[in-house]
């Protein structure tokens, strides 16, 4: 049955192929966003021009759509307002979480949609979490909570930094930084991939009120994934391991993307989605998944490639000081 989606945001890293798989599986698709976009949006999605704070003025209650996709919103407020404006006025609102919301540290290596929502070292998931508390709330809003965990298609999956500075010092023959020993489990899920189950969620009766987490089911380690990284760049990974206390000594902006987040174990059981969005499959090798953000990654740096700064000393003292260990 076609439903009249509206996406807010939906050009993003996440949001851009879930409205060419909603266009696909034949729903009727608007979205919502300050109207300044790299990709063209699919044909026949109509585009509303506006700014999230003025949400409320949009006119947008009034169109009664069958599902609502929140990709924007990072804060308390913000839902708060969609609230306000969406309630007895959707069908489904989808409010994208993120996975990083689990307790630091699991309390089992599996996570699952009952795996507490605590964490104590990230405001970003804090944030998140108050949204989720917020929709828990909302008596008149038929609402579903969709946790990502790391999802690509075009950034580059690093642990800590900017993507795009790591990716050049490995072109340079420069060394990389990667949290601890480097075997720590981690998920990737491409985009394209978090799509089909997240566009099968709609106007699903058993999805309202409820929480799903959608992920592959396949981790790897973070040396594998730096080294692919590498490979795919014709050069060889230069990786230094540095415990992550050390790390966010010499910069406590890591706290938030290491202890609340990249640092720990990241395994999915995705059982649960399966169940209400139908079974699907996800890409699972290294190179398969890589291959979009590489490509992306490389037009980037042909059109504007990051001269050496701030970051690059920084990279050099760490590595020099663990060096200096033996």
């Amino acid at each position: 049955m076609a439903l009249n989606v509206l996406f807010i945001g939906g050009t993003g890293q996440i949001s851009y192929p879930c409205v060419e798989r909603a266009v696909a599986q034949g729903h009727r698709v608007s979205v919502y966003n300050r109207g300044k976009r790299e990709s063209d949006l699919p044909a026949g999605v109509e585009s509303i021009v506006g700014e999230l704070k003025d949400i409320a003025s949009a006119g947008l209650a009034q169109r009664n759509f069958d599902v609502v996709c929140q990709f924007i919103a990072f804060t308390p407020d913000q839902v708060a307002r969609d609230i306000e404006v969406f309630s007895g006025h959707c069908g489904q609102y989808i409010f994208i979480s993120s996975a990083s919301v689990y307790e630091k540290p699991a309390s089992h290596y599996v996570i699952t949609e009952s795996t507490p929502a605590i964490n104590p070292f990230w405001p970003y998931s804090q944030n998140k979490i108050a949204c989720e508390e917020l929709l828990a709330k909302a008596d008149d809003l038929a609402w579903t909570i969709v946790r990502p965990s790391h999802t690509v298609r075009t950034g580059m999956p690093v642990m800590i930094g900017d993507a795009d500075i790591m990716a050049r010092r490995m072109l340079d023959g420069e060394p990389t930084l990667v949290a601890g020993d480097g075997h720590t489990p981690w998920t990737l899920t491409r985009s394209v991939d978090f799509a089909v189950p997240f566009v099968g969620l709609f106007g699903k009766e058993k999805a309202l009120r409820d929480v799903f987490h959608i992920t592959s089911d396949r981790a790897h380690i973070w040396d594998h994934i730096q080294r692919e990284i590498a490979n795919q760049l014709g050069v060889e990974a230069k990786i230094v391991h540095v415990p992550t206390d050390t790390l966010v000594k010499f910069n406590p902006e890591w706290v938030g993307p290491l202890l609340g987040d990249k640092s720990w174990t990241a395994i999915f059981d995705n059982s649960k989605v399966k169940s209400v969005a139908g079974d699907f499959t996800c890409a699972e090798d290294l190179p398969t998944i890589l291959e979009e953000p590489i490509f992306h990654l490389k037009k980037r740096l042909e059109s504007n490639r990051p001269p050496r700064g701030e970051f690059d000393a920084l990279v050099d003292r760490i590595c020099q000081a663990q060096a200096a260990l033996g």
